[in-house]
């Protein structure tokens, strides 16, 4: 997308161009702006998308946890520019683990308290989140199977349902300055809420999620801050370390494949501890 191509939304919202546009990872379009005098993010996301969808959940939690919506139409919206200093990733990498891992369960609890209005119906059921993990079982066997019988009767019956971020993790939540961490990018997920804090066990990085003892110290952490049973919460790990491993799979990234499944080893022996 040239600079051109962002002039219709520059117009219609009065924005100011803040810096040079970029390219996420996954295609959405971004530039920095000024809105009304304040600093914003516009983003364009491909229309029908799983951005554009996140994109509606942002706007449905209004600033509660999250980065506030200023103007949203379509694939397009605004932001409120999140520019604090303070990293969670850098936290987690610098021996403040134990707190950065309390901030993401704090902002967590906060996306996941009720609202009044409904939820977008651009939601993806959990149970749909995780339809990869059943072909993978009855394909590879192994690790994948034990994951598919330990997740297949928790998503049969699911505790605490709510709408959650389903991404959650170090640099998805950002230093909002005043208004504390919020967060950005989510994909809209509806189901229990333990599932959400089960991404931030494999980041912000394999090392640092590999370290000897770090998965079991932050499980402790997660469960106490979040008020979630620890072994429910540990079965989340497990199966969503081994859904990305053959998500991973899928897209021909065995190196990521394989930190899944370790991550889903080591989720699986505190299980049995």
């Amino acid at each position: 997308m040239t600079d051109a191509a962002y002039e219709p939304w520059l117009t219609r919202w009065r924005l100011t161009p803040d810096g040079a546009p970029f390219v996420t990872r996954i295609g959405s379009r971004l530039m920095p702006v000024r809105f009304e005098g304040e600093p914003a993010m516009l983003k364009v996301a491909e229309a029908g998308s799983e951005e554009e969808a996140g994109g509606k959940l942002m706007a449905w939690w209004a600033g509660l946890g999250a980065a506030r919506v200023l103007a949203i139409e379509g694939s397009a919206l605004v932001l409120e520019r999140l520019d604090g200093p303070r990293s969670l990733a850098e936290m987690a990498r610098g021996g403040a683990d134990d707190a950065a891992t309390r901030i993401i369960c704090e902002t967590a609890v906060s996306l996941h308290a009720p609202r009044a209005a409904p939820p977008p119906a651009s939601l993806v059921p959990l149970r749909r989140w995780y339809r990869a993990l059943p072909a993978a079982a009855a394909r590879l066997g192994g690790l994948w199977a034990e994951a598919w019988a330990v997740a297949e009767p928790m998503l049969d019956a699911q505790q605490d349902i709510a709408v959650l971020h389903g991404d959650l993790h170090h640099e998805n939540v950002l230093d909002g300055g005043e208004r504390g961490w919020l967060v950005i990018d989510p994909k809209g997920v509806l189901g229990e809420c333990g599932f959400d804090y089960a991404n931030l066990f494999r980041n912000p990085d394999a090392d640092t999620a590999l370290t000897p003892g770090r998965l079991a110290r932050r499980a402790r952490i997660v469960a106490e801050a979040a008020r979630l049973e620890p072994r429910r919460l540990l079965a989340w790990v497990f199966t969503y370390a081994v859904l990305g491993a053959a998500w991973s799979l899928e897209d021909g990234q065995e190196a990521d494949a394989r930190v899944g499944l370790r991550i889903g080893e080591m989720a699986r022996a505190e299980m049995a501890r």
